[in-house]
């Protein structure tokens, strides 16, 4: 049951982290308190899980007429929503939002390549001192 609890307290501290990078690179986005980051990087999380595959395939004529660039409006856009949804959050315009989602994505990119991945499991082979093993 807590298996993949990890992985999603991970990711969520990656969003979190890239949420507050953002409001120190951006002017336009401000965080009142910590709490109020915390709990947008929590919606956040969750508008990207649920609402985002939605939006993009009911959009999916437009994404695929501007190849794929609208995506990045459907982020700017998640990323309004959270900050009208959060008390203490505050997003300055679209353009904010639009530049700010571009480098919310890229730093939680990074940030998730370096954290350890709780799904990832490492097999080794087993080593049987029976077994004949090859050698040149």
């Amino acid at each position: 049951m807590f298996d993949n609890l990890l992985g999603f307290f991970i990711h969520w501290g990656i969003t979190a982290l890239s949420l507050w990078g953002a409001s120190l690179v951006f002017k336009g986005i401000r965080f009142s308190s910590t709490s109020s980051l915390i709990v947008s990087a929590l919606l956040l999380g969750f508008a990207n899980a649920v609402l985002r595959p939605l939006l993009v395939v009911l959009t999916l004529p437009l994404t695929l007429l501007t190849l794929g660039l609208f995506v990045l409006v459907i982020n700017a856009l998640l990323l309004m929503l959270v900050a009208k949804m959060v008390r203490g959050f505050t997003l300055s315009g679209f353009w904010t939002a639009f530049f700010a989602s571009l480098f919310i994505s890229i730093l939680s990119l990074a940030l998730g390549t370096l954290a350890p991945n709780a799904e990832t499991t490492i097999y080794r082979l087993p080593t049987d001192p029976s077994v004949p093993t090859f050698s040149a």
